[in-house]
């Protein structure tokens, strides 16, 4: 992690937790889209996204040679990820589990939140 030497631990969380308050506003894709191409550079983005794209397959225990060949993400990359996934923070878990019923960027309860919105709006 980048070191700032004006600013204090408690400075630092506080702009981790501005941070993570700001993504969890987000409601759609597409917010998270703009918010994440504004906020990083081309090559952080691709990062994050190779390393979701290998959760499913270290989930499933595909060998890291197939996941590559899937991929095409690092198998160091792989490992750092099959790292976290056993021993981690819990987060990949979480929002795997969070993600796996969502068709078309919706989950099913995100889906009749919008009909009840729409509804709503035509009377």
């Amino acid at each position: 992690m980048k070191l700032h030497r004006n600013v204090t631990p408690r400075q630092e969380l506080l702009s981790e937790k501005k941070l993570f308050s700001a993504v969890a506003a987000l409601r759609t894709p597409e917010e998270c889209r703009a918010f994440f191409k504004d906020l990083c550079t081309p090559a952080e983005l691709q990062a994050m996204a190779d390393r979701w794209a290998v959760v499913e397959y270290v989930q499933k225990g595909l060998p890291y040679r197939e996941i590559h060949r899937l991929t095409g993400v690092s198998v160091t990359t792989i490992g750092r990820v099959a790292r976290f996934v056993a021993t981690g923070n819990g987060g990949y878990q979480l929002a795997s589990k969070l993600t796996s019923g969502r068709t078309e960027g919706h989950t099913k309860r995100n889906g009749d939140a919008s009909k009840r919105t729409e509804a709503a709006r035509h009377g």
